[in-house]
């Protein structure tokens, strides 16, 4: 147990040495100091407040969206749909946030409670699918990750307004935003979502390793067969893992629809929050301590990666081929595990 659990901090810190390494390396054949890109990118995140705050905002979805892909992966369930989830949140609180008339401590818990369930029924349907028809979970994910794209776009051109491509903003009673988070960090747009998102970590972990229901849940993950032998319902915590999974990411939607925006625009592709949650959770271990450490890694390079080309003249796409090579690194654990394993027999 302590072996493995000292096997899964190695891997993310050597894969992260390995993403840096490997762009510092690809910086100086394409001619640029290595050493000047990550300062800039170092400033860029955490230079000052308004950096700092910036990260942080960042962060804050990605938080969510890893913790959606690593509790369907503690099932044994590969949840794809994490950016259609975050659509359907982000839509339905928006929706709560625009045309709701309510005090704010009614008002706002509803439409992050509404952006939730929106999520969770949305991963409801790859759930039940799974469960009752063996259908893959990935390809029907994969393919409401497109209706949800496209349906958002629809509602919020005849729906939510008339004819624009673009919602009012959500009235003060349902925002996120915050005067003194702001001032605080140079007025980013850092808001209370941080809380909530760090909250739903502390109930991932409760779940997973405090309850009956997380038990079975990773029983399940491990082995499906032994599990449904020791009298577990697989269909069942095959259902509800992508439940509770949808219901992470619809709270990430909200995230942009009540905190950084305020609003929705009809969007030409998809935001990446849900797949880059799949390498935020592979990077933490699909626990919700290592999900919040790699979340804010993720924000980190992302902030960071704007300020390269203006301070160092190094190109901020460089920053997705170092996360790439990070991501390769830990899908390439087995190869990294080996290494461990042969340095510490040559140790002995």
């Amino acid at each position: 147990m302590t072996s493995n659990k000292m096997f899964n901090i190695l891997v993310p810190l050597i894969s992260i040495f390995i993403g840096l390494f490997a762009g510092a390396i690809i910086m100086l054949v394409f001619g640029y100091n290595p050493i000047e890109g990550y300062v800039a990118l170092w400033h860029g995140a955490f230079g000052d407040l308004y950096f700092i705050g910036e990260t942080i905002r960042q962060a804050t979805p990605y938080i969510l969206t890893g913790l959606a892909v690593a509790f369907a992966f503690r099932a044994g369930l590969f949840n794809i749909g994490a950016e259609g989830q975050v659509f359907v949140g982000w839509i339905a609180a928006v929706w709560i946030g625009t045309t709701m008339d309510a005090p704010m401590y009614i008002h706002l818990p509803v439409a992050i409670i509404v952006a939730a369930v929106a999520g969770a029924l949305w991963g409801f349907i790859p759930g039940l699918l799974k469960a009752r028809l063996g259908v893959h979970e990935v390809i029907v994910t994969i393919m409401l990750n497109y209706v949800a794209l496209y349906s958002s776009n629809a509602i919020v051109r005849t729906v939510l307004s008339n004819n624009e491509d673009r919602t009012e903003n959500v009235a003060p009673s349902a925002s996120l935003a915050s005067d003194w988070l702001q001032e605080l960090t140079y007025f980013s747009r850092m808001h209370y979502g941080i809380l909530i998102a760090l909250f739903a970590a502390v109930i991932m972990w409760f779940i997973i390793e405090r309850t009956t229901i997380g038990y079975e849940l990773k029983s399940v993950g491990y082995n499906k067969h032994a599990s449904k032998y020791a009298g577990m319902s697989v269909k069942r915590n095959i259902i509800l893992a992508m439940v509770i999974s949808g219901a992470f990411a619809g709270l990430a939607g909200s995230m942009e629809g009540l905190g950084t925006f305020q609003h929705m625009t009809t969007q030409s592709g998809f935001t990446n929050l849900g797949f880059d949650g799949i390498a935020v959770a592979l990077l933490g271990a699909n626990t919700a301590l290592g999900v919040v450490l790699a979340a804010l890694l993720f924000g980190a390079l992302k902030v960071g990666a704007l300020n390269m080309p203006t301070e160092s003249g190094v190109p901020n796409e460089l920053v997705d081929i170092i996360i790439a090579l990070i991501i390769f690194s830990v899908a390439s654990s087995y190869i990294i595990r080996l290494l461990i394993l042969r340095f510490k027999k040559e140790g002995k």
